[in-house]
């Protein structure tokens, strides 16, 4: 229980930090309320984590063998994966990221999306922003590797201490970004993050096997 809840918070927090959505959550609290923020944000990342965690949970019914070393093999895959890519990553790839959630926070600008959320944003702003904030991060966070690495966890780990890790830490994240991002968006290295990241994937993926079914 308590290797779970280690787990999910270490691997949350670790590949958060720089993500796409911690930068919409910066981005984001420069512009809005920061309470609003940080509840809207939070909902998103908590609502994604259950999801997550009830998909891993279905694929926990197939027999424990396949569901064990599944999730080894994903967290090997993962680990060299993320290590590859951070190898591969330019200096200046923090920057790709903010580009990226700078236009995905544009994009709810957009006249379909303005007129879809135009009651709240006219009669409740703050409502309105809450559920522009809501959206944007769960649609940044689906099929993310945040994502991948929660239904792993919960396939072979107790579901319960999985959620409350991942839930911590996205907790610790979103108010790292609303409260102190402006001051640490600039010193956050993507390449670091994501090549520390991988090495935790492969440490995950070796100690579930040196554990055994």
């Amino acid at each position: 229980m308590l290797q779970a809840f280690t787990a999910s918070l270490l691997l949350i927090t670790i590949s958060e930090l720089g993500d796409k959505t911690f930068f919409i959550a910066v981005i984001l609290s420069m512009k809005h309320n920061h309470r609003t923020v940080f509840s809207s944000v939070l909902a998103a990342l908590a609502a994604m984590t259950v999801l997550s965690v009830l998909l891993g949970k279905a694929v926990s019914l197939l027999p424990k063998l396949y569901t064990h070393y599944g999730a080894i093999a994903l967290f090997v895959i993962f680990g060299m994966k993320l290590i590859i890519d951070a190898l591969r990553m330019p200096a200046n790839s923090t920057e790709e990221v903010v580009k990226e959630a700078e236009e995905a926070v544009e994009d709810q600008g957009h006249p379909v999306n303005a007129k879809f959320l135009g009651k709240f944003l006219r009669r409740y702003p703050e409502l309105g922003i809450w559920v522009q904030a809501f959206i944007m991060t769960f649609l940044a966070e689906w099929g993310d590797r945040t994502q991948i690495s929660t239904i792993a966890l919960a396939a072979a780990n107790d579901p319960l201490f999985v959620t409350l890790g991942a839930i911590l830490g996205h907790a610790i994240c979103t108010l790292i970004a609303v409260i102190g991002g402006r001051l640490v968006a600039g010193r956050i290295s993507e390449r670091l993050i994501t090549g520390i990241g991988g090495v935790l994937f492969l440490i995950f993926g070796a100690t579930a096997y040196w554990q055994g079914v």
